[in-house]
């Protein structure tokens, strides 16, 4: 017998008390006495009509020489035995929303909301490109990301697979390695004025490179990706999360150093994948990521000039010095401001990511009609 069927033979707590009363030779009216209540005040509990209080309990448990808790659990049981069947859609929506951010995907119109529970699983299963929920497939990729790296949650995959769909609707020209490679130099004279950073996505496109924005979940703490979504269609996509000038270029030219080195090709859909860290002070990570960060922090700034100027200025770094810096290597002052930070916590474990911070401007709003951005109220219409 299950559990649900024996739930349904419970009870009411009425009766284990004529039960009691029966082998304790009582009548009801000598309860009533015990208990110094009237008769009618126990008839609705003896007919199943009123249930038993906290108060009743205490003074049955008097009356009986039982704890209350016995009084009390009869009831609960009895209560539960009565009340209707949850709905099971309550639970395969507790299960999708356990695993997937079904509600954020959902305000996000990712999909469609709906009170079909066979639908919204169809919904995900498409979204995902499985016939399963139990076998979402992984997708390789080299991300820049927080928090733990042996791992991607489930935020992140669902962020992943958003710029996988709008990356694969998304129309550009045959990739051409040496044409991303003449990229970076045309990027190298767009780091000085902020708004020069519109043109980043129109360069990538020309060279067969599809470049999306995504707004990140939250608690996703992802801001960056690049996969393949075959051996000639390379894709980089950003979240913009840290609305930073220094952020953005450093992200953006770790990812096409994973590009240039064909990182993750041939491997579109796996669970073998690699998420770390693009700190430049990070250690201990993967070779490719290593080489990435390298060629990063370099197209930045030039981290000879960079480490000169540190031996010759740490710790009185003025404000006025630190512009003329950024003058003469040609960039703008917040991108040198960013590799200064990190520099000083990696050589001195110094926290100065306060120092000159309102160099570091905000830029996103540039990207805004430049190119395919998904989010801040937004969405982007795909087919799934």
């Amino acid at each position: 017998m299950n559990i649900a069927s024996m739930l349904k033979e419970v009870p009411h707590p009425g009766e284990f008390i004529r039960d009691e009363l029966e082998d304790r030779g009582w009548a009801q009216r000598d309860l009533a006495y015990i208990l110094g209540l009237k008769e009618q005040a126990i008839n609705p509990i003896m007919s199943g009509k009123r249930g038993i209080s906290p108060d009743m309990a205490q003074a049955l448990s008097k009356a009986f020489g039982i704890t209350a808790e016995y009084f009390l659990n009869l009831q609960k049981a009895y209560e539960l035995s009565m009340a209707r069947d949850a709905d099971p859609a309550i639970e395969r929506r507790a299960t999708l929303q356990s695993v997937y951010p079904i509600r954020e995907m959902i305000k996000r119109n990712w999909f469609e909301d709906t009170t079909d529970i066979s639908l919204l699983e169809a919904q995900v299963m498409r979204f995902f490109g499985t016939n399963s929920l139990d076998q979402v497939p992984g997708l390789t990729h080299n991300a820049k990301k927080s928090g733990n790296y042996s791992e991607t949650t489930h935020l992140q995959w669902a962020w992943l697979f958003r710029v996988k769909h709008i990356a694969s609707e998304t129309v550009v020209p045959a990739y051409s390695e040496k044409k991303l490679r003449s990229a970076i130099g045309d990027f190298e004279r767009l780091m000085v004025d902020p708004e020069d950073i519109r043109h980043v996505p129109r360069i990538l496109s020309e060279a067969g490179v599809r470049f999306v924005v995504v707004e990140t979940l939250p608690k996703a703490d992802i801001d960056g990706v690049c996969f393949w979504l075959d051996n000639r269609s390379p894709v980089i996509g950003m979240t913009c999360r840290h609305n930073r000038i220094d952020n953005y270029w450093f992200v953006l030219r770790h990812e096409i150093e994973h590009l240039l080195n064909k990182d993750g090709q041939g491997k579109q859909l796996d669970t073998n994948i690699v998420d770390v860290d693009i700190n430049p002070g990070s250690i201990g990570l993967p070779d490719e990521e290593m080489i990435a960060n390298r060629a990063a922090s370099q197209f930045c700034a030039d981290q000879g000039a960079l480490d000169s100027f540190i031996i010759r200025k740490y710790p009185y770094m003025r404000e006025s010095d630190t512009l003329r810096l950024a003058r003469r290597l040609q960039r703008h002052p917040g991108i040198i401001v960013g590799q200064l930070q990190y520099k000083m916590a990696a050589q001195y474990g110094v926290n100065k990511y306060a120092w000159l911070a309102k160099h570091k401007v905000k830029f996103r709003h540039f990207l805004d009609g430049a190119t395919t951005m998904d989010g801040w109220g937004t969405p982007v219409p795909v087919s799934l």
